[in-house]
């Protein structure tokens, strides 16, 4: 009796139904939220993920599907490509490829933070000067915060010098991003929460309109007495 070979979708097969998928008004309505509209078909994430799932972890077709060019194959291919095989090389050749905010925070929450290198890319990038690279270290940040259980504070806690540094950055796709970093920090616990709101504190004072923009966006959410709360019963528990 011979077993089934499993069903290893190609390429074309890939693209073929994202084709199938593709939305034009979605494209419009995305362009009004500044996401890219180059090689974009207008398929949505939920669609995205649905596909992900049914595909599985395949590192080689994740690699095909980013070489495509194609909006929507670049995100799938972050949901499904095996982040113990993304080598450092990988991650830089992807990241001079973004250029939308949202292809950029996919692959960092989807894979670059699963990555051996995501710390020292986090903060490596952090000081280039292409937009969206700059945006992929501190995307990288936020991502850890929420999603690196086994992060200690000291790992996070060093982001922090970092995100003061850049916080006179007033291109809109990075400050940002850098107030995400922040937030994200500062939301993950008592002690990083002080830090985090310590740090915003001494961004306020920074003359720059974008620090003054980060550090009140940020003071507003870490300091409310609903995220106190929040934090004082995960405390607890």
């Amino acid at each position: 009796m011979s077993r089934k070979t499993p069903d290893i979708p190609s390429l074309a097969k890939i693209l073929k139904e994202l084709e199938s998928l593709a939305n034009p008004n979605n494209v419009q309505g995305m362009a009004r939220y500044g996401i890219s509209v180059k090689g974009t078909l207008g398929v949505s994430v939920y669609e995205l993920r649905k596909i992900a799932k049914r595909i599985g972890m395949n590192h080689r077709l994740a690699v095909q599907l980013w070489s495509s060019g194609i909006h929507e194959a670049r995100i799938l291919a972050s949901m499904i490509d095996d982040a113990r095989m993304v080598t450092e090389s990988q991650m830089e050749d992807w990241a001079a490829d973004f250029d939308s905010w949202d292809v950029c925070d996919q692959v960092c929450s989807n894979l670059f933070d699963k990555t051996t290198y995501a710390y020292s890319k986090a903060v490596e990038w952090s000081g280039r000067d292409e937009e969206f690279v700059k945006r992929a270290g501190f995307a990288t940040m936020a991502a850890l915060a929420v999603q690196d259980k086994d992060a200690s504070d000291e790992a996070l806690m060093k982001f922090l010098p970092v995100i003061r540094r850049e916080s006179t950055d007033d291109r809109n796709y990075v400050k940002k991003a850098v107030n995400w970093a922040l937030r994200n920090i500062g939301k993950r616990n008592l002690r990083l929460n002080k830090a985090a709101i310590e740090t915003a504190e001494r961004i306020r004072r920074i003359d720059s309109r974008s620090a003054r923009w980060i550090a009140a966006d940020a003071l507003r959410e870490l300091t409310s007495e609903a995220k106190q709360k929040r934090l004082r019963d995960k405390a607890r528990k």
